[in-house]
């Protein structure tokens, strides 16, 4: 019979040993010094392993400032340096497999599928028909896998700064990069900026971007106007961009100056949208959803909903975006 607690208690011994094992690790947490750096992490930043705290990895995202999100660590799988990233690969205890790049969390198998599917479908769903859509960054292959659902999309371009993020998905995370098998993939290894410049006016209906830091406090190319231009060069009247924007509870983050700034380079319709990711800071994360001049869109009334009993390359239907919750 269960206890008023809605422990059973056949189940009383397992509770009071985890109950001791939180409180061994808070005693930890409030006894150690200041959490270390993970030693030869590409970045100068405080996100590494704690060697205060023996088997686990702390989190610590410099845009929030005070918190940390730890992870116990089963074992390490890969650490690899390429010229450009530092990437770390461990299994957790409680989110599968995780993903380190430079120091910052990418992604882990409990939720990387929220994450895909919003930045994908929000912008793919938005507009009739689409046919050709680049993805800027997006190495895992997550993205690519959603977008193989879609019958209409004739060609996928891709373009990756790593071959080093690549072949480490494709090792470790293969229900992820599965996305590569579709047969409309084209695969382009280099800089994604210095691939939209050459990039035909027009080219595509959708571009996603999947390479930069969110649109928000800290925006760096991905804000800039003659980057944001560049993308609304490179579609097609009435083509769609779909990028990762801040948190609503970053402090830092002002919608309204965001919104202006994408209108100021994409001349349709501009909107917000978000999700629970609770990997991320904060919990979730946000997308903007951009749109240039010619036929509307309008992101709030999709008008290509997904067919369910097409799974494209991936093993089953999506488990998060659907055309009847986000509207």
């Amino acid at each position: 019979m269960a206890a008023e607690n809605g422990v059973a208690s056949s189940d009383h011994e397992s509770h009071t040993t985890q109950v001791q094992k939180i409180d061994q690790i808070a005693t930890r947490l409030l006894s150690s010094p200041p959490i270390l750096e993970m030693e030869n992490l590409h970045k100068a930043s405080s996100n590494g392993v704690s060697f205060n705290i023996p088997g686990w990895y702390a989190d610590v995202a410099l845009s929030w400032p005070g918190e940390a999100h730890l992870y116990e660590m089963e074992k390490v799988l890969f650490h690899g340096k390429s010229e450009y990233h530092d990437l770390f690969v461990f299994q957790s205890s409680s989110h599968g497999k995780i993903v380190i790049l430079n120091g910052d969390m990418q992604l882990t198998e409990k939720d990387e599928f929220v994450y895909q599917e919003m930045l994908t479908h929000l912008p793919l769903c938005s507009i009739p028909n689409p046919k050709k859509v680049l993805l800027i960054g997006g190495g895992d292959g997550g993205i690519l896998r959603e977008i193989s659902r879609h019958y209409s999309v004739d060609r996928i371009d891709i373009c990756e700064l790593d071959k080093m993020v690549i072949d480490a998905y494709k090792r470790f995370f293969p229900d992820i990069a599965i996305g590569y098998n579709d047969p409309r993939v084209n695969v382009y290894i280099g800089n994604g900026v210095e691939f939209l410049k050459n990039v035909p006016q027009a080219t595509y209906d959708v571009i996603i971007l999947d390479a930069f830091h969110c649109i928000g406090p800290v925006e760096e190319e991905v804000g800039e106007k003659s980057f944001l231009e560049s993308v609304a060069g490179a579609l097609r009247p009435g083509g769609v961009l779909g990028c990762p924007a801040e948190s609503l509870w970053n402090a830092e983050f002002s919608l309204s100056n965001s919104i202006a700034k994408c209108r100021e380079a994409f001349k349709g319709s501009v909107n917000y949208a978000w999700c629970t990711t609770p990997a991320y800071a904060s919990g979730m994360i946000g997308f903007m959803l951009c749109s240039t001049e010619g036929p509307p869109v309008d992101f709030k009334h999709p008008v290509n909903p997904l067919n369910p009993e097409n799974y494209g390359v991936a093993k089953g239907p999506p488990r998060f975006y659907n055309s009847e919750v986000f509207p």
